[in-house]
């Protein structure tokens, strides 16, 4: 009802609430269909560090380990190689393996950009899981 009288012959205004109700149901439908859809970043394996009165072991040979220096070279297991060669090197390596799991290592001053080009180039080869490996992680911290 837009209009009501009130007692002495005057009349009182009130809104008309409906329509703005019916606007916000609609934008609650919308926000609620929108947010499933909003991306989610990458899966990441973290390895977990020794135990306290175990040293850490060095990664045995079946473990590929692309590791990115701060000026941006790149090096499979203590291997040289280039950016160019990354990709085509770890789809040879991992033609034949049953277990498609990596590990990037970056150094403290690298930057972020060469380890997400490394994980890229890792993910377009085949590899599907990716773990990171830190310094502390490799010093046992």
């Amino acid at each position: 009802m837009g209009i009501s009288v009130g007692h002495h012959g005057t009349s009182m205004s009130e809104p008309n609430v409906v329509p703005l109700i019916d606007v916000l149901l609609v934008l609650i439908i919308i926000f609620m269909a929108i947010t499933p859809t909003t991306p989610t970043g990458m899966r990441a394996l973290v390895p977990q560090p020794p135990p306290k009165n175990q040293k850490p072991q060095p990664p045995d040979n079946t473990t590929i380990v692309v590791q990115v220096s701060g000026d941006g070279k790149v090096m499979i297991n203590q291997t040289p190689a280039t950016w160019n060669d990354l990709g085509t090197t770890l789809a040879d390596v991992f033609k034949t393996r049953a277990d498609k799991t990596a590990f990037v290592k970056g150094e403290d001053d690298t930057s972020f950009g060469y380890v997400a080009r490394a994980i890229d180039i890792m993910r377009g080869s085949g590899i599907t899981n990716v773990g990171l490996i830190t310094a502390k992680m490799e010093a046992g911290q």
